[in-house]
């Protein structure tokens, strides 16, 4: 998918300059890659906060740079550790005959026949990393996880084959795991040095010395 973002090259300046920037409503940015010299750019914070909700950060944008068309995807986004707003963004642009490396996340679908179980699913492994065309990179990869069962995973090769794209994880990279359910604990004041302690009908540890 391909949206247009509007940028403006910017000079590169202190870091007092970027404050400025930041509080009269931009973000600073670079592009760089394909056919282009590093670029310092500024983007709308609204408009780049709208086009991110609604298209996600594994869009190829068209960078419009003081009109010149760029075909970009984004590498970084940095935001503030505080409030959460976007701080900088590093945009790469590509080659959209070539095939591009990125990481996508997965999405996990189905009922595992192991949760139905009792068992807890666990994700290691939340994104892939695949070769893919700019015209096809997906929003996410779906997982079916129905006949997953307690004890047992779901890896890369086991998915492999059912995409056109290339997963450059090796096959035994875990996606999904089943675990099973916790058991049941043995009371901690029934135990001694291990092993259960035997009470005696009278209430008296036969171990115990007698006084």
């Amino acid at each position: 998918m391909s949206t247009v973002l509007t940028a403006i090259k910017r000079e590169k300046g202190r870091q007092s300059s970027l404050t400025q920037l930041r509080q009269n409503g931009a973000i600073p940015g670079v592009v760089y890659g394909y056919q282009m010299e590093p670029t310092a750019i500024s983007l709308d914070a609204r408009i780049f906060a709208k086009t991110l909700a609604a298209f996600g950060n594994k869009s190829v944008f068209q960078l419009d740079v003081d009109g010149q068309r760029i075909n970009a995807v984004l590498t970084e986004v940095q935001r503030c550790a505080l409030k959460g707003n976007v701080k900088h963004v590093d945009f790469k642009s590509i080659n959209m005959s070539e095939e591009l490396e990125v990481e996508i996340p997965v999405t996990v679908t189905g009922k595992a026949i192991g949760v139905a179980d009792g068992g807890f699913l666990l994700q290691p492994n939340r994104e892939v990393r695949i070769k893919v065309n700019p015209t096809e990179i997906p929003e996410t990869i779906e997982v079916d996880v129905t006949d997953v069962a307690i004890g047992t995973s779901l890896y890369v090769g086991d998915i492999r084959h059912k995409f056109s794209f290339e997963i450059l994880q090796e096959d035994d990279y875990t996606l999904v795991t089943i675990t099973p359910p916790a058991a049941e604990n043995v009371q901690e004041d029934d135990i001694v040095d291990g092993t259960p302690e035997v009470i005696e009908a009278t209430g008296k540890n036969p171990s115990a010395s007698e006084e």
